[in-house]
C-alpha cells in the first residue's frame, strides 16, 4: 500500500509520473541505511515523490531511522509533506514507543489549566442559585445542555481534524468551514430543540410551577437555550482545529479538552441567560 494519494498532485506538478517511478525503483536498490541517508540530501520535492510511491510501512521505518540519525527536522518535513504529520507540535516516534512521561508532558499543562478554568462553570451556577430555587425543573436539563453542546462540537471537530489531515481543507478555508458548520448546526439545533421541548411537555406536567408560569413557556425557553448552545458549540468545534493548526499546535491533543471547557462555560451562561430573559426570572 503506497502512502496517501492526496500528496500525488503536488508532487507530479514538478516531476512526471514516469520520472517518479524510475527514481523510486533506483532508490529501493540501496540498502535501508543508505536510503535514509539519501533522504537527507535529496531535494524535498523529489524525496516526497519517491516516498509517496513506497509502501507505508517502509516509509514509516525510514522516518523513524531519520529521527534516530538526528534528522528530526528533515523527518518532520517529509512526514508533513506526505500527510503523516498534522502539526509541528506532534511528538516524534510511535505512540506506543514514546515514554509515559513524554505523553504526560505533552498533555498535563492543558489539562491542569482547563481544570482550573472549569471553576468558572461552578461560579456561574452559584450566581444563578435564585433562578434554580424558583424553578427546580431547570436543574434537570442542565446536563442536557452540556451534553448537547459537547456532542455536536466534538462531531464537528473530529470531521475537521480528519479533513485537515487529508488536506481536504486548509487554515485559510476557516470562513468556508464556519459557514458550513453554522448551517449544519441550525438544522441539528432545530431537531434537538423540538425533541427536548416534547420531552418537557410530556414528562414534566406534574411539576410544581411558580404562579403565572406555564409549561409551554418553560419548554420554549429550554429549547431556545439548547438551540443557541448547539449552534455555538458546533461552530467553535469546526473552527478550533484550524486555530490549533495555525498556531502550530496538535489538534488531537488540544481540541477535545479546550472544547469541553468552552462548552461547559458557555452552556451555563447561555442556559441561565436565555431562561431568565424568556421567563422573566430574577
Amino acid at each position: 500500500m503506497a502512502v496517501m494519494n492526496y500528496a500525488a498532485d503536488a508532487v507530479t506538478e514538478n516531476y512526471g509520473q514516469n520520472d517518479i517511478l524510475a527514481a523510486r525503483n533506483a532508490f529501493l536498490k540501496y540498502t535501508f541505511d543508505e536510503q535514509a541517508k539519501l533522504l537527507v540530501v535529496m531535494p524535498m520535492t523529489e524525496a516526497t515523490g519517491v516516498l509517496h510511491e513506497c509502501p507505508l510501512r517502509h516509509v514509516q521505518n525510514l522516518l523513524d531511522r531519520l529521527d534516530e540519525l538526528g534528522e528530526e527536522v528533515r523527518m518532520r518535513h517529509l512526514a508533513s509533506g506526505l500527510g503523516l504529520l498534522c502539526s509541528e507540535a506532534e511528538p516524534a516516534g510511535h505512540y506506543l514507543k514514546n515514554s509515559v512521561m513524554s505523553h504526560v508532558r505533552e498533555r498535563i499543562g492543558w489539562i491542569v489549566g482547563l481544570a482550573l478554568l472549569g471553576i468558572v462553570s461552578g461560579l456561574i451556577i452559584s450566581h444563578y442559585e435564585d433562578t434554580l430555587s424558583q424553578l427546580v425543573l431547570l436543574a434537570i436539563y442542565m446536563p442536557v445542555i452540556a451534553a448537547a453542546g459537547g456532542n455536536t462540537g466534538s462531531q464537528a471537530a473530529t470531521l475537521v481534524v480528519r479533513a485537515l489531515a487529508m488536506e481536504e481543507i486548509r487554515c485559510k478555508d476557516w470562513l468556508l468551514v464556519l459557514w458550513k458548520e453554522f448551517r449544519v448546526s441550525i438544522i441539528m439545533a432545530s431537531v434537538l430543540a423540538a425533541v427536548i421541548m416534547g420531552r418537557v411537555m410530556m414528562f414534566s406536567g406534574s411539576t410544581l410551577l411558580p404562579v403565572g408560569m406555564n409549561l409551554e413557556d418553560i419548554a420554549m425557553a429550554i429549547g431556545m437555550a439548547i438551540s443557541l448552545q448547539v449552534v455555538l458549540s458546533t461552530s467553535v468545534g469546526g473552527v478550533l482545529p484550524m486555530v490549533a493548526r495555525a498556531c502550530r499546535l496538535d489538534p488531537a491533543v488540544l481540541v477535545s479538552p479546550v472544547l469541553a471547557s468552552v462548552v461547559d462555560i458557555t452552556g451555563m451562561m447561555i442556559y441561565f441567560t436565555t431562561v431568565n430573559w424568556m421567563l422573566g426570572l430574577s
